[in-house]
């Protein structure tokens, strides 16, 4: 059951899924009105093959798209600046559809005062009830399918924590229970695996991570994919990967010093060639109760 309250996850109000979920849609709902026209009379001007009200259908069309193109870039605008619930998310999306079915009442009572369409002696008011019923349908499906894309998406660039299986690895087979992490891409198609063990920290690199690491030969070796440092923090929640910083995950078993500078604390890693990572005033509690066990400067 979805909790109304909760934060929405941000690959819903990201700037790529909201342009592909915009186009999805009005491919959508071109398809739609083709193929749905000849069963709705009432609906006759608002088909691409009418010859009366054809100028109307393209007019209308182009303004939707101007304006839900609007709408989407100023959802993904709200979202960086603050995490957005699912119950803003809907409300939102519904009165896409309000604004919407009220502009198409507007352009079928205009059309008809030109003469250029016929509503049949509909009302305002069952005009604009019949328009939210289409748009329910032309708006609802894609947005709902381009979520459930997006969400399998997300879950596939997630990092896991699993036994040894048959993947690129950074070492010889493992015991059958050891644990180890293991990348994947958003294809599924690159994968690696390695010993939590040998993990040092993640680096967020805007739309990416950076996963730091050692190989079976002690080098400090770097992974990179397509994934949200959120994610991350979300998937290894109570382990021994913390967030210490909107940028970096620590994994607290390579800390080597935690150091109280001017600014604020600062780690180092049991490997030398990795510069010193800054503890935010966010994550600072956080950080300090999962380190505590460790030397302090």
């Amino acid at each position: 059951m979805i909790d109304w309250g909760k934060r929405l996850p941000a690959y819903l109000v990201g700037d790529y899924q909201l342009t592909a979920t915009v186009i999805f849609t009005a491919l959508f709902a071109v398809l739609f009105t083709v193929l749905s026209a000849p069963f709705h009379q009432d609906f006759a001007w608002f088909a691409i093959g009418a010859t009366r009200g054809l100028g109307f259908t393209a007019i209308f069309f182009l303004i939707v798209l101007i304006l839900v193109s609007i709408s989407k870039r100023t959802m993904h605008l709200t979202g960086t600046r603050r995490a957005l619930t699912y119950t803003e998310y809907i409300i939102w999306n519904l009165l896409e559809i309000i604004i919407i079915s009220t502009l198409y009442t507007f352009f079928t009572m205009e059309g008809e005062k030109l003469g250029v369409i016929d509503s049949f002696g509909e009302s305002p008011i069952s005009m604009f009830i019949r328009a939210i019923e289409q748009c329910v349908i032309i708006i609802g499906v894609p947005y709902t399918l381009a979520g459930m894309y997006f969400a399998l998406m997300d879950k596939n660039n997630t990092i896991r924590l699993m036994n040894y299986s048959t993947v690129v690895s950074d070492e010889i087979v493992a015991p059958k229970d050891e644990k180890k992490i293991t990348l994947f891409d958003s294809s599924g198609a690159m994968k690696l695996s390695i010993r939590s063990s040998s993990l040092y920290y993640i680096e967020s690199d805007d739309n990416y991570i950076i996963v730091w690491y050692t190989d079976g030969q002690d080098m400090l070796k770097k992974y990179m994919l397509r994934c949200r440092l959120k994610t991350i923090e979300e998937s290894f929640s109570g382990s021994s990967l913390v967030r210490c910083h909107r940028k970096y995950i620590v994994n607290t078993e390579k800390i080597k010093v935690l150091r109280k500078e001017k600014d604020g604390f600062v780690l180092e890693l049991e490997n030398e060639s990795i510069p010193p990572i800054s503890i935010s005033k966010t994550y600072e509690e956080k950080i300090l109760r999962s380190v505590n066990q460790f030397p302090v400067d």
